[in-house]
């Protein structure tokens, strides 16, 4: 799989007895090396209301990762579409656009961010969760904005590459119509993988964005050494797992002595083994193994890690192993 194109997801957590200034600082260094290992893009979350995640503004900080680098694509992944109005990240995303010609991705998701009602309201102007009506319709305005048939737009831009984030073959279906190339959140709902990718290649329509179907699918990677290294390594991972299946939001990112330390709720521990058993965790020769297996069975066209570990060394590390795993499988 040497001539797969692998590309990472950055969370900007932020690790206990940290700050988010802290957080921020450090993913910028890691996305320099990550330049330097040969990952071609760099995407950014968009979360709110939780104090353990530091990206809140994905165009800010794609603002500030594109200017510390110079070849890798820089972007979201994504934005949350129905929070915003769409001239507002059209006018964002096409200012980066011009500033870095050739390495904005505009990645789009339907998601609000938060699991706090009240944090979603305040974004939202006083509405609640998006429809599908409304989410769909956010989508479709914002691709028209970005069209600029009136050609006053930032006029002789190029426009920045919309993608969808998709997580279920309903999204697919979405990505499908418009020609848009997705991402699968395979690292969030690994069982509708495969569903998905076969409902857009399937519905796939070609685009002035895209005239193939193209695919992205982002994978849990954490690797090291050896398998027993990866698993102390990944536990706290696990920990930020369980507290989002209990929508636990104020949870601390814990160190790996915290997290080896704590006791996973009984109720949750096999779904989450489940979990893991779909994601990349292990040693290289483990993680190249898995990585190239879910490839395979998808057809991606690209991975991107997702690779939350205590640590920005520790994280350049795991980049550093699956790279050289990958090129040598």
């Amino acid at each position: 799989m040497s001539d797969l194109s692998l590309s990472v997801l950055e969370l900007t957590l932020v690790e206990a007895g940290t700050s988010a200034g802290d957080t921020l600082a450090a993913t910028v260094a890691t996305t320099r090396r990550a330049e330097q290992l040969g990952f071609r893009r760099m995407w950014l979350t968009e979360h709110h209301g939780t104090p353990i995640i530091a990206s809140m503004a994905p165009a800010v900080l794609a603002a500030s990762y594109a200017a510390a680098t110079t070849t890798m694509r820089v972007g979201s992944g994504g934005v949350l579409v129905p929070n915003h109005a769409p001239l507002a990240i059209a006018e964002q995303f096409l200012t980066l656009a011009a500033l870095h010609p050739g390495r904005i991705d505009l990645g789009m998701g339907r998601g609000p961010g938060t699991f706090d009602e009240s944090v979603v309201r305040a974004l939202r102007r006083g509405a609640g969760f998006a429809t599908d009506e409304e989410y769909r319709a956010s989508v479709d305005a914002l691709l028209g904005v970005l069209a600029d048939e009136t050609g006053s737009l930032m006029p002789g831009v190029e426009r920045p590459r919309p993608w969808l984030l998709v997580s279920s073959p309903a999204g697919a279906g979405v990505a499908a119509e418009r020609g848009l190339p997705i991402a699968v959140a395979h690292h969030i709902r690994p069982q509708h993988t495969v569903e998905v990718v076969e409902r857009y290649r399937e519905g796939f329509r070609p685009s002035r964005w895209c005239q193939e179907p193209y695919v992205i699918v982002t994978v849990r990677t954490i690797c090291a050494d050896s398998d027993a290294e990866a698993a102390v390594l990944a536990r706290p991972a696990l920990v930020l797992s369980e507290n989002i299946a209990k929508q636990d939001s104020d949870a601390p990112f814990p160190t790996v002595a915290e997290a080896a330390e704590h006791v996973i709720a009984p109720e949750l521990e096999e779904g989450l083994a489940s979990y893991v058993d779909q994601q990349a965790e292990g040693a290289p020769e483990t993680v190249a193994r898995r990585l190239t297996a879910i490839a395979e069975r998808t057809g991606a066209d690209e991975l991107m890690l997702e690779t939350p570990v205590y640590e920005a060394d520790a994280r350049a590390r795991s980049y550093e192993l699956t790279v050289k795993a990958m090129r040598s499988s």
